[in-house]
């Protein structure tokens, strides 16, 4: 199945979740992209401890998930 994902937030918990579901889809099998529009596409300045984007954004991509912005 492919997914699409479009994120246009710069809330921190809302990226961690949209990364969390695209790597979770991406390990059943499924072809995910995840789209960053507007403020999300600054989601490495606010990485933190607390929500890792900048960790799961790795896994996502590593993982054939396909990352535009």
């Amino acid at each position: 199945m492919n997914i699409s994902l479009i994120a246009c937030s710069d809330n921190p918990e809302i990226l961690w979740n949209v990364f969390r579901i695209g790597n979770l889809m991406l390990e059943k099998m499924d072809d995910v992209t995840i789209f960053l529009n507007g403020p999300s596409v600054s989601y490495g300045r606010i990485d933190t401890k607390k929500f890792p984007l900048l960790e799961l954004a790795k896994i996502f991509t590593l993982s054939e998930g396909v990352l535009l912005a």
